[in-house]
């Protein structure tokens, strides 16, 4: 048996999706809209100075520009729910997404390097002129990237989003190179040689370091790599549910910003189903509160148990074919395991169809515990149909109810204080149920004997009764009041 349950993650915990989805989309315009201010300014600022490193930061900034525009696009595709094509969602766009961030600033970074590696080896720098119209624009660029670095990073984290992630380390990366850039300025302003192609090769070789960790990251994810001590967490929490007998497999992906993936247990095969479900709601709980956000899917597989009984075999056998026993006895004898039960088939069944089904009981008791296990059933016939009946008159309730009483005290036995009786008048005769009360320290096989003795002498007083039904409750003691069924 395999039964599943999912549950839909919520990336940012008690916040709605929707909500997430606004504040991602919000973040993402904003950083283009200032993307597209800076490289303007920026691309002035290396016309009137002539600067390499400068020119560097602005070209960069175009690249800003496209690559904004393509995190803008992929927050909104990722935010997309499952559809018919797309089974686990949209939010592989997001690391499509970091993964152009990735290849923009590698290749951004070998241009650099290369022309800077040039001038520096040929010993020629052009006249850079440093104004201050110059400066107060990488002031102003500094105090933009140092914003949305921060934006970015907080709404990225609060998120998940793996898009804007790589949006903030990039613009990480502006900042520091735009402050490269205003070094490299101060130093030609003061006089020193070659400071714009130094600064312009700096910048380059902190873009490819960037470029490494996030690229690196990325592919991760595009390969579905578990996250790094994730699926140890999940496991331990896991093995500390009730009812978890194993856990079969654990197999996790990110994606989207939360963890997809599926889990499989092992649960005893004596449980029923709203049992089983129970332990994977109670499982599921225990997992988000590890990793809230989550999208897991569980299997309950049923085995055996070590601590699982011989009886809770028999019943579980017959239960699955669907075949009502009762009195259920198993014994050892001689090295053997021996079974006995009572069957209970329709009352109208043929007895050849009847043997039918005890012989496949038989067969697959035996196939459970060995071919050389002793079984035997006893047939008995099930009244299938809803016997229609009434109540019986007062003076047949009385005259029963009398006879029981007398029956319990001539057994002398520890039944006692018959109450509750009712009779019905049915077409087979009279069903009688009662209430009776006993020693509670009694064991239930030693009331169940008085009980039979008592019902057998009130059916041969009374062959009209075709079924008696008792209901034995502990003595009312004085220090502890009974409650009755």
């Amino acid at each position: 048996m395999s039964e599943t349950q999912d549950r839909t993650p919520n990336p940012a915990g008690s916040v709605s999706p929707t909500e997430v989805s606004r504040v991602k989309q919000k973040a993402a315009t904003l950083s283009v809209i200032a993307s597209v201010v800076l490289t303007l300014a920026k691309f002035g600022a290396a016309i009137l100075s002539g600067s390499l490193a400068l020119m560097t930061d602005a070209l960069q900034g175009l690249i800003d520009i496209g690559s904004t525009m393509f995190t803008w696009f992929a927050v909104r595709a990722a935010d997309k729910p499952a559809d018919d094509e797309h089974h686990y969602g949209h939010g592989k766009f997001e690391a499509l997404a970091a993964l152009l961030e990735t290849a923009i600033l590698f290749g951004l970074s070998g241009a650099i390097l290369w022309e800077a590696a040039n001038r520096l080896w040929s010993g020629s720098e052009p006249h850079v002129a440093v104004t201050p119209l110059v400066i107060g624009v990488l002031l102003f660029s500094l105090m933009v990237d140092a914003t949305r670095w921060r934006t970015l990073t907080m709404v990225a984290k609060e998120t998940r989003s793996e898009a804007l992630s790589a949006e903030a380390l990039h613009f990480a990366t502006d900042f520091v190179g735009t402050a490269l850039v205003l070094l490299g300025l101060i130093l030609t302003r003061m006089g020193v040689p070659m400071a714009d192609s130094a600064t312009a090769l700096a910048l380059a070789v902190f873009m490819i370091a960037t470029a490494v960790k996030l690229g690196r990251r990325t592919v991760d994810t595009l390969i579905d790599a578990a996250p790094k001590g994730v699926a140890e967490r999940l496991r331990d929490a896991a093995q500390g549910v009730a009812g978890v007998v194993n856990v079969e497999w654990l197999r996790l992906r990110p994606a989207g910003g939360v963890v997809q993936g599926e889990i499989g247990i092992q649960v005893s095969r004596t449980l029923p189903l709203d049992r089983v479900t129970a332990i994977k709601e109670d499982l599921l709980r225990a997992l988000v509160a590890v990793e809230p956000d989550s999208a897991l899917t569980v299997t309950a597989n049923p085995v055996q148990v070590d601590d699982e009984t011989a009886l809770e075999r028999v019943l579980l056998i017959a239960l699955k074919m669907k075949v009502p026993v009762h009195h259920v006895s198993v014994h050892t004898i001689g090295g053997r395991l021996a079974v006995s039960l009572d069957m209970e088939v329709d009352a109208l069944l043929p007895l050849g169809e009847a043997h039918e089904v005890a012989t496949r009981l038989e067969n697959a008791i035996r196939a459970e515990f060995g071919g050389e296990t002793e079984v035997d059933t006893h047939i008995e016939p099930m009244e299938t149909g809803q016997p229609s009946g009434h109540n019986a008159p007062w003076e047949v309730v009385e005259a029963i109810g009398k006879a029981i009483a007398q029956e319990a005290a001539e057994a002398g036995g520890p039944v006692r204080d018959i109450h509750s009786v009712r009779v019905r008048e049915t077409r087979n005769g009279l069903v009688v149920n009662y209430h009776c009360r006993a020693d509670g320290a009694l064991d239930v096989a030693a009331v169940h004997r008085a009980v039979d003795k008592i019902e057998r002498k009130v059916r041969e007083a009374r062959p009209d009764v075709c079924r008696l039904v008792s209901h034995a409750e502990p003595a009312i003691t004085s220090d502890k009041p009974l409650a009755l069924s």
